[in-house]
């Protein structure tokens, strides 16, 4: 339903931008980069794999740092890999799906 803008009402806050990279640079062992300007906390990454799901635990990530995601036992073309972690500032659990 659109409505009028009304100038006195708050801009509505900025997205947030998703802080990661992906570079698969291996055929299966895509590397994931924390590019944002904040440590990331509690962060894991899920990888679907059809029938079951493995789960790699990374912990705090701070600006810069990366981890190596293993694939071995996946078929990459079909694999749906989720990357979960929480923002300091605000506390709240972020995720991040991709598909190699």
């Amino acid at each position: 339903m659109l409505r009028a803008i009304d100038p006195d009402e708050p801009l509505p806050p900025l997205a947030y931008r998703v802080p990661w990279r992906v570079d698969r640079v291996y055929d299966r062992h895509p590397l994931v980069t924390n590019v944002g300007p904040t440590t990331l906390d509690f962060v894991r990454a899920l990888v679907d794999l059809g029938a079951a799901t493995a789960t790699e635990h990374w912990g705090q990530m701070p600006p810069g740092d990366t981890a190596e995601l293993c694939l071995c036992d996946a078929d990459p073309d079909a694999t749906t890999v989720t990357i979960t972690w929480f923002r300091p500032d605000d506390g709240e659990e972020y995720l991040w799906r991709f598909v190699m």
